[in-house]
């Protein structure tokens, strides 16, 4: 059963949401289309996604396997969803999104996609997936230093051909001013841009950056997807 007002709420912040970027587009000459909107649903229950599935929001991201996989399983009749791993994911856990994800968001090492191209052989499928990159050096964050991206490229492209890099995901550093986290989001847009040329890749159009705090900052730098839990959801509750 729906909580009406449960789900008028969540109604409410996605449209006003969407309304931001594609007010913050149309500010930076870009296309609303090219952005996507994934609703981060992290320690959110199944009826907070059928309240935004009711407001035609299609795509999820989740930040651990262990709440991806029953939420998949819940869902299994809405075949319209698109999901997506946003969070760290540990090798032995690939067996569980290799054909359940459209994208890979959090991808950080070399052994991760070596694995991920063996599980995705095994199920006769094409992972996308994107570099996690840490563009800001902290020591609290994963991903490939930007000059090991390099070599992610020519590894992946050499010897898995049933993973396709479709972009980087990078997270910038907390600023109490948003616009701070320009330079982090412009040099992955610099990254990607270079990445593509150098190895003629049609397909590598796709960057994941900007949160609920930053995300316009992100979409002004050219991000393609930006991951909006609070701003959809509310804040978390992290006691159970």
């Amino acid at each position: 059963m729906i909580n009406e007002i449960r789900r008028q709420e969540i109604a409410d912040n996605l449209a006003e949401v969407k309304t931001e970027i594609k007010n913050t587009c149309e500010m930076v000459g870009r296309d609303p289309e090219e952005v996507r909107l994934i609703a981060v649903s992290k320690n959110f229950p199944v009826a907070d996604i059928e309240c935004a599935l009711l407001s035609g929001q299609y795509d999820f991201g989740e930040n651990r396997v262990q709440e991806l996989t029953p939420k998949i399983d819940a869902l299994v009749d809405h075949s319209d969803i698109n999901w997506h791993l946003i969070g760290t994911l540990q090798r032995n856990k690939v067996k569980f999104v290799t054909g359940r994800v459209v994208f890979i968001h959090s991808v950080d090492t070399l052994r991760l996609i070596n694995q991920i191209q063996r599980l995705s052989a095994k199920n006769e499928c094409c992972s996308d997936i994107l570099l996690q990159v840490n563009i800001s050096g902290e020591e609290t964050k994963f991903g490939f230093e930007p000059e090991d991206l390099d070599e992610a490229f020519e590894h992946t492209l050499k010897t898995c051909p049933q993973v396709r890099i479709r972009g980087l995901m990078t997270m910038a550093p907390w600023y109490d001013d948003p616009d701070d986290t320009k330079p982090v989001f412009a040099e992955a847009a610099r990254l990607i841009a270079e990445f593509k040329e150098k190895y003629q890749l049609d397909y590598l159009d796709q960057l994941s950056m900007g949160m609920s705090h930053d995300y316009k900052q992100a979409i002004a730098c050219g991000s393609t997807m930006v991951r909006i839990g609070t701003a959809i959801f509310g804040h978390r509750d992290y006691s159970s």
